[in-house]
């Protein structure tokens, strides 16, 4: 049997612990429009940090949404700061609102990981796109297809975070990271990649379909 896991992310335990304990002493010094306020941000930031279990489709050659939130683009492009040449690249715009928890869009075995420091421009913003800082994962896949999945800091997210490594073996939809507060992933994948999504599509980390390879 599972043992049964909080939805919530642990990186945002000390946010949590920190606005409750605010809540508390405003109603013990009986101030209760600051109590309230405290209350009303304690519970934004619970809903910011959840974590909920989620189901990946079965078929082993999907390439599925390591974020939630919305396309902003899905076309090809020439990159020459992660894969170096053409690709096809998927980005995906996460709110204040959306789970900010990323999962890992296809099993296979991490081959370099790069944190770059940048700026923090608004995330969606083509500025934001090219001087951010962001922190870029290259993954050879089960069926050797080699990808790269970046997350990229904004305006107001500010802090990065990345649990994978240089040489671990990743399952797909299996969670790896996340980012404070808002902020974008970027999915870049091989030029023939075979795209379900468009761009404006609404996309849940670990669940919807973005592609398939070629082959599929």
């Amino acid at each position: 049997m599972k043992n049964p896991k909080i939805p919530v992310a642990l990186e945002g335990y000390p946010f949590i612990l920190f606005c409750a304990f605010t809540t508390l002493i405003f109603a013990i010094l009986e101030i209760p429009y600051a109590a309230l306020f405290a209350l009303f941000i304690t519970a934004f930031v619970l809903y910011f940090f959840r974590d909920p279990e989620r189901v990946h489709p079965a078929n082993p050659n999907a390439f599925i949404s390591p974020a939630d939130g919305k396309v902003i683009i899905a076309e090809k492009i020439s990159d020459d700061r992660v894969m170096q040449g053409e690709v096809l690249k998927i980005s995906i715009f996460m709110n204040v609102f959306n789970v900010h928890v990323n999962r890992f869009p296809c099993a296979g075995t991490v081959k370099e990981v790069v944190l770059d420091p940048g700026k923090f421009y608004s995330a969606d913003s083509e500025k934001g796109a090219l001087q951010n800082e962001y922190c870029a994962i290259t993954v050879e896949s089960e069926n050797n297809i080699k990808y790269c999945v970046v997350q990229v800091a904004g305006l107001i997210a500010r802090r990065i975070i990345c649990w994978a490594e240089k040489g671990d073996a990743l399952a797909t939809g299996q969670r790896y990271g996340l980012i404070r507060f808002g902020s974008r992933v970027d999915l870049y994948l091989p030029v023939d990649f075979e795209p379900t999504v468009k761009v404006g599509d609404k996309v849940s980390a670990g669940e919807t379909i973005l592609g398939f390879p070629s082959s599929e």
